[in-house]
Formats: C-alpha cells, sequence, structure tokens
C-alpha cells in the first residue's frame, strides 16, 4: 500500500473535540487531501507542540488546522513557532465558544491566525484546500467540482419549492 504523506495537519486540544472536527476529516477525505489528526494541549503538553510546530513544514506540512474551547491558546502558540498558515476552529464549550472566538480571533501583530466560525470545521478544512489550491490544479478541479456540486444542491432544491403549496404562495 502506498503510504501518503499529510499536507494538512489537524491538531486539537483534546479528543472530545473530534465530532465537531470530524466534518474536515470528511471533506479532507471527499477532496483526496492527505491528512493528519492529532490531540496536543498547548497547556498539558507544551513541548510536544512546539516540537509539533517547529517541525511540521519539514515533514511536508503545508497547512495546519487547530481546533480549541475555553482558552483556546493552541491555534496562536502553533502560529507562533512555524511559518504556516494556521487555521483557528473555536469550539463550543464555555460561554457558547465565545470565548474561544475571542482568544482566537484577537492574535497580536504579527502572530496571525485565520479563524473559522464557532464548530465550524469544515469551513476550515475548504479554506486549507483553497490554500493548497492555488499551486496545486488537480485539488483546484476537485475544489471546483465540490463547489459546482454546492451549487446544483441549492438549484434543486429551489426547483423543489416549486412544488410546495400554500394557499397564499405566489411562484
Amino acid at each position: 500500500m502506498n503510504k501518503l504523506s499529510p499536507v494538512v495537519s489537524i491538531i486539537m486540544g483534546s479528543t472530545s473535540d473530534l465530532p465537531v472536527m470530524e466534518k474536515a476529516c470528511l471533506l479532507l477525505d471527499q477532496l483526496q487531501i492527505p491528512f493528519e489528526v492529532n490531540a496536543l494541549s498547548a497547556h498539558r503538553t507544551p513541548e510536544a507542540v512546539e516540537q509539533f510546530a517547529r517541525h511540521a513544514k519539514e515533514r511536508g506540512i503545508r497547512v495546519i488546522i487547530a481546533a480549541a474551547g475555553m482558552s483556546a491558546a493552541l491555534p496562536g502558540v502553533i502560529a507562533a513557532q512555524t511559518t504556516l498558515p494556521v487555521i483557528g476552529v473555536p469550539i463550543k464549550g464555555m460561554l457558547d465558544g465565545l470565548d474561544a472566538l475571542l482568544s482566537i480571533v484577537q492574535m497580536p501583530p504579527g502572530i496571525p491566525v485565520a479563524t473559522v466560525g464557532i464548530n465550524a470545521s469544515q469551513n476550515a478544512a475548504l479554506l486549507a484546500v483553497e490554500m493548497l489550491a492555488i499551486s496545486d490544479d488537480g485539488i483546484a478541479t476537485r475544489l471546483t467540482d465540490y463547489k459546482d456540486g454546492l451549487k446544483a444542491k441549492i438549484e434543486k432544491a429551489n426547483r423543489e419549492l416549486a412544488d410546495v403549496k400554500y394557499q397564499y404562495k405566489t411562484n
């Protein structure tokens, strides 16, 4: 079996984040993007996070998706130690995830973290794929096909609305 090398790394602060991050994993699978998934904590395993961030690029990683809840330090700690793009996914927990969102989005100058909505791991994966598609025509084609599929799904749903009847509906 041919072992693929990951180009996207999904890091979460705890395996309890996996149900949220599964949407990212499924999308990357669907678009045939090799990825890895690991649990690393900025607070409980800081040395492992540092090692990961410092060596991700040399291992072939091109984009990092980092998910965290509550204090949500993980994406920023990773971003501080790499030049790779980091996409933060705030995980809903305390304060409906607003605490995590604000922790990730309010990074100091020079340490950017692209941030998606609370629990929006699928959008994080799409953003990673868009970054990869800039320099890979095969990925770009798969991404275009995926987005065309989204368009077709909405167009079909809109056509089906024509069959929904209400007394005062005019279309």
